[in-house]
């Protein structure tokens, strides 16, 4: 459709349809005009276009378990990517997102990952459309303007719903829709692992494509299982609430390593490659050994990794019943795992910045009356906690947040039905 057509389409309150995905629809009706009209600024006027969505993630339950084939479930978030996009016959995918500038990936270059720049939007786009090509779709030349919801740091994956959303628009522009969102989220791990340079496990990307409560296995590291939960945490009357502590993620790139790297230790004194499949009686029957060869904090992580699988399961059975206080249980245990077992809520080698562990703290304190549970974020050690609060609480948790953290450091959000979506 033509932009004058599409706005037309917002001014009649065409996005009402997508109110599940959005807090408030007239402010997002009124994100995509501008990104619209930024559009005709960065590419040129009289384009017929098409609109796209794709959000950020919470990680819900399952602090570390992913890589190492365990059990995981993530939700997608009402914080998003939008994308306005059109063809083009140049054989080139131009990109801009807000506040950068504009950048071409060239597909007749994208066939050789050493020809763009590691940790790179260049390089995520090109690895996207090279697998594409390699699973026998098409490929072709569009010019893409970005908008983001999802800021960098907020521990809700911005650089996965960046991925899943330019698969999203070659999925629609020169594969009418047909790429499953599963397999865009396969094929945005592998641009990142291998074009981007990170070695990332296929969480992030699989809940932003999805969308919803979704539970994974990993298992099987040739084809995660993934199951989407119909759950509707506004409905149960809570908000979840990400409290951003500020702190850097600079310098812990050895101390989020050494967390695979550990509970592998413990699988190869079990003679595995991964934890995948091992029991705590396993474990514990060869604590000494493991207490030798791999160290305490391997044995610890290695209970946690198996008791938090387990955990996963049962978070998973709550919500299929609808049960969110037996929910919340899983969440509250969860937390107190990955502080007490994983031990990662802060780096060893900075004690004195304990973030993490003071936002752990203020939580407990507001909760322990008032119901909902809390734990830490992601990959831990600086960032992000998780807060599951009552509606009615949320903007008072909030505000209690960011006497100590910083205005803005807390975001209230909701966890949206759909994942990766051609909204127009």
């Amino acid at each position: 459709m033509k932009i004058n057509e599409l706005k037309k389409i917002l001014s009649e309150k065409g996005l009402e349809k997508y109110s599940s995905l959005y807090d408030d629809v007239c402010a997002e009706a009124l994100r995509i005009s501008r990104a619209a009209d930024d559009f005709e600024k960065n590419f040129g006027k009289g384009r017929d276009v098409s609109v796209y969505s794709a959000p950020g993630r919470s990680e819900i339950i399952g602090n570390h378990t992913d890589h190492n084939g365990g059990t995981a479930m993530a939700g997608a978030v009402t914080r998003d990517i939008i994308a306005v996009a059109s063809k083009n016959d140049d054989g080139v995918i131009r990109f801009c997102s807000e506040g950068f500038n504009k950048d071409v990936v060239r597909l007749s270059d994208i066939k050789n990952p050493e020809a763009f720049r590691k940790y790179t939007s260049r390089a995520l786009v090109a690895g996207i459309a090279r697998k594409f090509m390699d699973e026998g779709y098409q490929v072709g030349g569009c010019d893409i303007y970005l908008t983001t919801e999802v800021p960098k740091g907020s521990g809700l994956s911005s650089s996965a719903a960046f991925e899943v959303m330019i698969g999203n628009v070659l999925s629609h522009l020169y594969n009418g829709g047909r790429v499953e969102n599963e397999k865009i989220a396969v094929i945005a791990q592998y641009s990142e692992n291998v074009y981007f340079g990170k070695p990332c496990g296929l969480m992030d990307q699989m809940a932003s494509a999805v969308g919803g409560f979704v539970y994974m296995d990993f298992s099987d590291k040739n084809a995660a299982r993934v199951q989407p939960i119909e759950f509707s945490l506004s409905d149960a009357g809570y908000s979840l609430c990400i409290v951003n502590t500020g702190g850097s993620h600079a310098n812990l790139n050895d101390d989020y390593a050494a967390v695979p790297a550990e509970m592998r230790a413990v699988a190869a004194v079990l003679g595995k490659e991964i934890l995948a499949g091992t029991t705590e009686e396993e474990i514990i029957s060869n604590a000494a050994k493991i207490r030798k060869t791999a160290g305490d904090r391997a044995l610890l992580r290695a209970i946690h990794f198996v008791r938090e699988c387990a955990r996963v399961e049962k978070a998973k059975e709550a919500l299929l019943m609808g049960d969110v206080s037996k929910f919340l249980v899983q969440i509250k245990a969860s937390g107190d795992s990955s502080y007490k077992y994983l031990q990662n809520s802060y780096a060893p080698k900075a004690p004195e910045e304990q973030g993490i562990s003071l936002a752990l703290a203020l939580a407990d304190g507001y909760l322990c009356s008032r119901g909902g549970a809390f734990r830490v974020h992601g990959g831990g050690f600086a960032g992000t906690i998780q807060a599951f609060v009552r509606n009615g609480d949320a903007q008072e948790f909030a505000g209690y947040m960011n006497s100590v953290f910083g205005e803005g450091a807390t975001e209230i959000l909701g966890v949206r039905p759909l994942g990766a979506v051609r909204l127009f």
